[in-house]
């Protein structure tokens, strides 16, 4: 058998055993009882061999001495039975063919003849040819049972000539009668039996094949629900949890949920919205949809609350529950054994999951209006320049001015949406670039003082740098580098107060070796409404924005396996001639953690959309 890296698929249906199986049956591990009848077979064997052991052994017969040849006959069965029950094995195939019925059922036939034809007394030794026919009806095919049931029925009929023999010829033809009745029950019997037998086997591969196929579905189950993203839990009515996946206990707060199954939904108080809507999916014996808070530290007015849409659905077949009676168990009620099952969703990532599929489909819609754009917004550029050489007027030249900037303007947005398409198909590129991050962020700074701040703002301070991880080398573009960079101090430019160290660029290396770059500035603190929306597309609380800066420079942090975030925070800068802590605005990237190194978070609380 070779390995497959592919799911295990169900057992390939068989057609189901024929009354007459001219195949082997099935094997021993998967038809048991057919094991079970043989070893009982075999056990019954030797039962009656010791009994015509004792028999012989214990009753004395006139003329007949003890220790006679008969004793040895009886006692050579014995030892006969017990080696085939002893060392015989039920093979894979039909247990009474071949040399198993030459060892077990030719034995029995010549032992018992044989007994038959030698003893002096009156005993009757045929009946016990019955037991060899049932062996092979019940474990052999019908071919079998039928030969089988023959050849008693000529020991039969050979029997009742060698009485004839021996006697007057009207007691001949009453042992001929008697043989011929004998060996059609025999017959009957060896039919009926193979039958049932038959039957037996075939539900019991029917059964076989149900339990494997339950098995198998219940391992897809198993797996499918570990690896949902939603929450499942499996409450019975007692409030009980009695199954919860990965994502149910993520959701629930892994460090409070028991480690074993069982556990209650009331034994925390942070639960009890949970506990208090399964008690009524009971009550009312319907399904339910509700969005429920929960506090994973049992403190409603402490952090961490999570809010979530919660459905559940009972299993099916569960009847309404009946009032209770005196004296009337819970148990006994209709459907006190049903379970409801919850599916958890966290509204955040619901909400997550919508905002980013509308703004996939509003960036793909602006990409292809910006692309459609650019040919006729540049030919209105360059109609504006040709006529902007021919007039003389201020005032039209004023408003050929207004045209070209605003064009610009046009084109400058056209082409930050048309980055968004390209930053994304650069997802998949070849190996990333290294670069030395100390050298790099002072030769972007250098060259962003030179070329933004200064026509922007006139004096403004050179961006005080501290610089803490000299030679380290970190995976990133220097171009994309550059413009993350560039594009963080445009925006604290725009905000920053008047002192020197307003705008601080700094770089340093987290206790798990991972490399850290901070753009911070004093500007004010951002609404909540613009902090939340910080990282989307579109989104700006300017006017003359276009909402895409940041979004491009997550896009392209997130490229290079780093990430970008925000958090209000204070840094050390000087105030009235005095250093001192001053709130402002930090933005960090965290860039991809050396291997083997813990991944260290960028804050305390990083916002990170």
């Amino acid at each position: 058998m070779t390995g497959s890296a592919r799911p295990p698929a169900p057992p390939a249906p068989r057609r189901a055993p024929d009354p007459d199986p001219a195949t082997p049956g099935p094997a021993p591990e998967t038809e048991p009882t057919a094991t079970r009848i043989w070893h009982g077979f075999m056990t019954a064997r030797v039962v009656v061999a010791l009994a015509l052991l004792l028999l012989e052994g214990t009753v004395s017969r006139p003329g007949v001495p003890p220790g006679s040849w008969l004793l040895s006959l009886c006692l050579a069965y014995l030892m006969a039975c017990l080696a085939t029950r002893l060392l015989l094995r039920p093979p894979r195939r039909t247990p009474v063919q071949g040399a198993h019925w030459t060892v077990t059922v030719g034995i029995d036939l010549l032992g018992f003849s044989a007994m038959q034809l030698l003893h002096p007394g009156a005993i009757n030794y045929m009946p016990l040819l019955a037991v060899p026919v049932l062996m092979v009806a019940a474990l052999g095919s019908r071919v079998a049972a039928l030969g089988t049931a023959a050849s008693v029925t000529l020991l039969l009929l050979a029997h009742a000539w060698w009485l004839g023999t021996q006697g007057p010829d009207n007691a001949a033809a009453a042992q001929f009668l008697q043989a011929g009745l004998a060996g059609t029950g025999y017959f009957l019997v060896a039919l009926l039996v193979h039958q049932l037998a038959a039957r037996l086997a075939r539900e019991e591969h029917s059964a076989q094949r149900s339990r494997q196929a339950t098995v198998l579905q219940a391992r897809i189950n198993d797996l499918v629900i570990e690896t949902l993203t939603e929450g499942v839990l499996v409450v019975d009515a007692h409030g009980r949890v009695q199954a919860a996946n990965p994502s149910a206990r993520r959701l629930l707060g892994s460090a409070a949920v028991p480690a074993t199954l069982p556990f209650a939904l009331a034994d925390r108080p942070g639960w009890h919205a949970l506990d208090a809507l399964a008690r009524h999916t009971f009550d009312g014996a319907a399904p339910q949809v509700a969005q429920v808070a929960l506090h994973p530290h049992d403190d409603p007015t402490g952090p961490g609350l999570r809010r979530l849409r919660v459905r559940t659905r009972l299993t099916a077949g569960r009847a309404a529950p009946a009032p209770p009676s005196d004296g009337a168990d819970d148990a006994d009620r209709p459907g006190a054994d049903g379970v409801c099952v919850m599916f958890l969703h966290d509204l955040r990532e619901m909400e997550a999951r919508l905002r980013n599929d509308k703004l996939a489909a509003m960036g793909r819609m602006s990409a292809a209006v910006a692309h459609e754009i650019r040919n006729p917004l540049a030919a209105i550029a360059q109609a504006n320049a040709l006529l902007a050489e021919d007039l003389r007027d201020p005032m039209q030249q004023q408003l050929c001015g207004m045209v070209a900037h605003n064009a610009r303007r046009l084109a400058r947005i056209a082409e930050e949406v048309l980055d968004i398409a390209r930053v994304q198909r650069q997802l998949a590129t070849g190996p990333a670039t290294t670069l030395a991050l100390d050298d790099a962020v002072a030769a972007c700074c250098r060259e962003w003082q030179a070329v933004a701040a200064a026509p922007r703002r006139p004096g403004a301070a050179v961006p005080t740098l501290r610089l803490g991880t000299p030679g380290l080398q970190v995976e990133f573009d220097p171009d994309h580098l550059r413009r993350v960079l560039v594009n963080l101090l445009d925006n604290a430019l725009r905000h920053i107060g008047p002192e020197a160290d307003a705008l601080q660029v700094a770089t340093r290396q987290s206790p798990a070796g991972q490399a850290l770059l901070e753009v911070w500035s004093d500007g004010p603190p951002l609404e909540q409404a613009v902090e939340q929306h910080l990282f989307e597309p579109f989104f700006s609380s300017e006017s003359r924005s276009s909402g895409l800066g940041l979004y491009i420079c997550r896009e392209l942090c997130e490229r290079h396996r780093a990430t970008l975030g925000y958090q209000r925070v204070g840094r050390t800068a000087t105030r009235g001639g005095q250093p001192r802590e001053v709130p402002g605005n930090a933005f960090a990237i965290a860039f991809r953690p050396p291997p083997g190194s813990a991944h260290a978070p960028l804050f305390d609380d990083t916002i990170v959309v």
